[in-house]
């Protein structure tokens, strides 16, 4: 059905919320205030669906030409208030706490901030981005949201015949201004040539990963041609990153979240980090606990964490491949870090948490709602939540990270 609507606020997951005599409307790509004309499909409970004229537009609204998948085309300034909203509507309807959230700290740059990035390869040449929940793919010529090493890059590829792959990743360095390339898809040995080329066209290395049904570099990865790794700023810190490997996308707000959750943890013996991929926040950690065990299923990046930790003279940071369901058997622990995926704790590792009983938990999440359900059962079992901030990560995206500290209650 068509209806028109006007939208009333957004809601986490960037969707605009109307209330229709139909019932409660959830818009994608609306902004509060806006009138729209929607294509609604009726859901369980709801009905949803997409603009298909924007009637009366926010004088908020802005768009520097942003790709598919930014989905929050405001001003800056006006940006920040809704994904504070965000953790502040899941603190209180699914967690169903008064605890108080500071204010949110804003990305140090709203454009060119992205560090990594991923397209598919477009059937009439070139690099594509996926539309979010379809298989259509929109040519990229250029990205905004993209750091300009990236940008130069794209270009660059956006002329090479690459053929016989899946996807390109990029991984850049604020630091350095060099680009890394994934090649997903094929055989390695196919790409050899192609990976000289590009390295001598000026980018620099060239990695090739096998297509994977668990996700990108989740499979055999090969080493190609060029550097193997890069050298990033996170704070004070500079550590390695690779393509092939995760690191967060926005270097200088994430060494900020580092910074003031290395505060809140304050000091003791020990510390245990899970999900903690080649052990940045463990390297921050480190400057306050005598001993820091970082653990993550990745075995380049554990590989990687324990390379790093030698060069930069950490001798008080270990590492372990392990899932964070065996949390229990690194104890004991005063401070426990997390920074789970985007489905937040699996029970067993909450459990596995709750057996450790650390004394504080710096919980970092990338999704409000699953943080906060989370959070309601460390609550449940006897922690007090005790600190909450938002962090911009990804302006011009509904996405918001959380910084959160809880203490065991007495």
């Amino acid at each position: 059905m068509d209806l028109e609507a006007v939208i009333e606020k957004l809601v986490p997951g960037g969707l605009g919320l109307a209330r229709t005599p139909e019932g409660v409307l959830l818009v994608r790509g609306a902004l509060p205030g806006e009138r729209v004309r929607v294509r609604a499909e009726r859901k369980k409970n709801h009905l949803e669906g997409d603009v298909l004229e924007l009637l009366e537009p926010s004088p908020d609204r802005e768009d520097p030409g942003l790709p598919p998948g930014a989905d929050l085309p405001l001003g800056y300034e006006a940006q920040l208030p809704v994904k504070e909203g965000f953790v502040r509507e899941s603190l209180a309807r699914v967690a169903r706490l008064e605890t108080e959230v500071q204010p949110i700290h804003p990305s140090p740059a709203p454009l060119g901030y992205r560090t990594a990035a991923q397209f598919a390869l477009h059937p009439l040449g070139g690099l594509a981005y996926r539309v979010p929940g379809s298989d259509e793919l929109v040519r990229v010529e250029d990205d905004p949201l993209l750091a300009e090493p990236l940008r130069k890059a794209l270009r660059l590829l956006n002329t090479w015949p690459l053929v016989g792959l899946e996807e390109v990743a990029l991984r850049g360095s604020l630091l350095t201004g060099e680009v890394q390339v994934g090649l997903v898809g094929g055989k390695a040995r196919h790409f050899r040539k192609a990976a000289e080329g590009l390295v001598e066209a000026g980018i620099a290395g060239v990695w090739w990963g096998a297509a994977d049904p668990r996700g990108r570099f989740r499979g055999p990865t090969r080493f190609l041609a060029g550097k193997e790794t890069l050298l990033e700023r996170y704070g004070e810190l500079e550590v390695q990153v690779d393509v092939v490997s995760f690191a967060q996308v926005n270097p200088p707000a994430a060494a900020a979240l580092y910074a003031e959750a290395t505060k809140l943890a304050g000091t003791g013996e020990s510390a245990l980090e899970l999900y903690g991929g080649s052990g940045v926040l463990g390297f921050f950690l480190a400057q306050g606990y005598a001993r820091v065990t970082v653990t993550d299923l990745n075995r380049r990046s554990i590989e990687k964490g324990r390379t790093e930790a030698e060069r930069l003279g950490l001798a008080n940071v270990r590492f372990a491949r392990a899932d964070a369901r065996e949390a229990a058997r690194f104890g004991p622990a005063e401070l426990v870090a997390v920074d789970p995926p985007r489905a937040g704790l699996a029970k067993e590792t909450l459990a596995a948490l709750v057996e450790l009983k650390p004394e504080k938990i710096i919980y970092v999440a990338c999704d409000p709602a699953t943080w906060a359900r989370d959070v309601a059962r460390l609550v449940e079992r006897g922690y007090r939540l005790e600190f909450v901030r938002p962090y911009d990560f990804f302006p011009y995206t509904h996405h918001v990270e959380v910084l959160s500290y809880l203490t065991k209650s007495t």
